[in-house]
């Protein structure tokens, strides 16, 4: 994949002259910070053999939380530390049913998705949460040493989710869970611990990618990220990380979103509908599996 992403770039280059210039490259990866922040996350969750539909939810409720507690203290760091409990709370939930319960992760996250949306708009009585206040956009739009707040983050979940999957017996566990649940079992492993902890990163990274939303627009509200999951899952499964599970790295989910964030760039500057952005992800996608499966069919 990495190949597709030099090759992509250099397309994107003659198709659109600014496509290198260093505005235009910071726009990329700020518009991105959010799904890119989950797909880290993400990549343990598929790397354990699971699945994660309620990222989309989760990172409403983020946004919800964190608006509706600011406008309703006046504190954006209280508001904060709501939105990632939610998180926290969320992630533990799909980890105990799914590890402990032994229910369906696709099915599991489908539904905790329909209750998280649910309690998001009760909270919000179906209206957003607009904030006036001046601190609360100070996480999306300060800068440090030039360089918007949000891509510090993003780069940081990644430094730190590449060191745990790749350099501790955190991530090692992780694996073996992927690659052999009962094996690691029987090995001593501490399976439903492990599994949930997974899950427990999707959900504190969904709700801070919320309130990076909401601190984007000034607005939290119950009706956003309806394709947050699907983008998180492509960025994933693009950069080469196995849904079978067992198989994969950060380094190549960050591939995957430089490949998804690019497409995505050149679209908009070539004037392409929104809806043809869809299908396109929507093909990419279904290819990288299709791929995928193939080549581990070749080395069976």
């Amino acid at each position: 994949m990495l190949w597709v992403l030099v090759l992509l770039v250099v397309a994107a280059t003659v198709l659109y002259p600014g496509f290198l210039r260093a505005a235009n490259l910071q726009d990329i990866l700020t518009q991105n910070a959010a799904v890119g922040i989950i797909a880290v996350a993400m990549t343990f969750v598929i790397i354990s053999g699971g699945f994660d539909l309620s990222v989309g939810a989760t990172y409403a409720l983020g946004s919800t939380v964190f608006a509706g507690v600011t406008k309703s203290t006046g504190s954006v760091l209280l508001a904060g530390v709501c939105a990632l409990l939610a998180g926290i709370a969320v992630g533990a939930a799909n980890g105990t049913i799914i590890a402990r319960w032994k229910v369906n992760p696709f099915v599991t996250t489908l539904g905790m998705s329909s209750v998280i949306a649910g309690l998001a708009y009760v909270y919000s009585d179906s209206a957003p949460f607009i904030v006036d206040d001046l601190s609360f956009q100070y996480l999306a739009l300060t800068a440090v040493a030039g360089v918007p707040l949000p891509i510090w983050i993003l780069l940081g979940v990644f430094l730190i989710g590449s060191v745990l999957l790749s350099r501790t017996g955190y991530g090692r566990n992780i694996f073996a869970i992927g690659g052999n649940e009962e094996a690691a079992r029987l090995s001593g492993l501490r399976v439903p611990w492990l599994v949930g902890s997974a899950y427990v990163m999707t959900g504190v990274t969904a709700a801070l990618a919320g309130m990076i939303d909401a601190s984007r627009l000034g607005v939290g509200q119950a009706d956003v990220g309806a394709t947050v999951a699907l983008d998180t899952i492509a960025i994933v499964v693009v950069g080469g990380t196995s849904l079978r599970g067992g198989e994969g790295a950060v380094w190549r989910s960050a591939v995957g979103l430089l490949i998804l964030a690019t497409l995505t760039n050149v679209f908009y500057s070539l004037n392409i509908s929104q809806h043809w952005q869809l299908i396109a992800k929507g093909v990419i996608v279904v290819t990288a599996v299709a791929l995928d499966s193939l080549l581990r069919s070749r080395r069976t």
